[in-house]
């Protein structure tokens, strides 16, 4: 049964193993799941660990990246893709969901889910897309308190709190380097520099900072796709690919959907859909099966 209706591997080992391929040398790939069944398939492909976002929960409830989303949305959607990998999830947990205070309850109630770890932003919350403009950030100091706030909520000191800024695109490149110095003074784990957008941008931060750094490769904003080989060499510890596989799978639902409304029929498109083969063995029907007549395999008595 182990492993079965849920994964093996414990909550604190996978929160050691986000720890230790941290400090590896070998950069550690987080693609998103917008569901438990992606993050198995994630899983299967040999990725090291799986990444939540904040935009894909709230795009999954039909909503803007704009601060919509709860914590308690949050938080369940991330116990229901932990709860099914073995490798460990990083979560998007916006600002926090408010003041500080709300912050340390945030990263009490993503240890209770069973996360790995979670990122932190200093934009003023309600916060926005990081990929957009009109942007604005608290300031150093605000942030500091939340990340604060954040780290003594913490009782695994192996959940990763990692502090993400948004002030490159907002205040230059130089100033989010001295936050990303502070934010690691202040106990963060991992800094998430959003919407660097060259590979020599890249490197400057890297160049700068001494704590573990994470990069964003999201699809259609402002960095350019840098292949995780080079971002390895550049010194960078992780990358996130946070709605790539929302949009694959929006982009075929689309086109899939439009041709059965003009052919009345899915016939066409059975070439381009997951055999119902392969749906049963990510949902491994056979080892359930297996469960059953192992604990229905017994023979009642006359007198029973």
């Amino acid at each position: 049964m182990t492993g079965l209706l849920a994964a093996a591997t414990s909550t604190a080992g996978k929160r050691a193993a986000f720890r230790a391929g941290l400090t590896s040398g070998a950069i550690q790939r987080f693609p998103g799941a917008f569901n438990p069944l992606v993050a198995g398939l994630i899983q299967e492909i040999g990725f090291e660990g799986v990444y939540v976002s904040g935009a894909v929960v709230s795009a999954d409830l039909a909503l803007p990246d704009i601060g919509l989303t709860t914590l308690t949305e949050v938080a369940g959607r991330g116990h229901q893709i932990a709860r099914v990998t073995d490798l460990p999830v990083l979560i998007d947990a916006d600002t926090g969901f408010g003041e500080p205070i709300s912050a340390a309850r945030t990263v009490s109630m993503l240890e209770d889910a069973g996360i790995a770890g979670c990122h932190l932003e200093d934009q003023v919350n309600p916060k926005r897309c990081g990929h957009l403009d009109g942007k604005a950030v608290v300031t150093t100091e605000e942030m500091v308190r939340r990340l604060g706030a954040a780290v003594s909520a913490r009782r695994d000191p192996n959940f990763v709190i990692c502090a993400r800024t948004d002030a490159a695109g907002i205040e230059g490149i130089d100033a989010a380097i001295e936050r990303a110095n502070a934010y690691g003074d202040a106990g963060a784990d991992l800094i998430f520099t959003e919407a660097l957008q060259t590979v020599a941008e890249f490197e400057k931060f890297r160049a700068a900072v001494s704590i573990p750094l994470l990069a964003n490769m999201t699809e259609f904003g402002k960095s350019a796709l840098i292949p995780a080989a080079t971002l390895q060499s550049i010194g960078y510890n992780a990358v996130i690919y946070p709605v790539s596989t929302l949009r694959l799978a929006m982009f075929a639902a689309e086109s899939g959907l439009r041709e059965i409304f003009e052919h009345g029929t899915q016939a066409g498109l059975l070439d381009r859909m997951q055999h119902r083969s392969r749906l049963y063995e990510l949902l491994r029907y056979e080892a359930y099966n297996e469960f059953d007549a192992e604990i229905f395999n017994f023979t009642l008595g006359r007198n029973q």
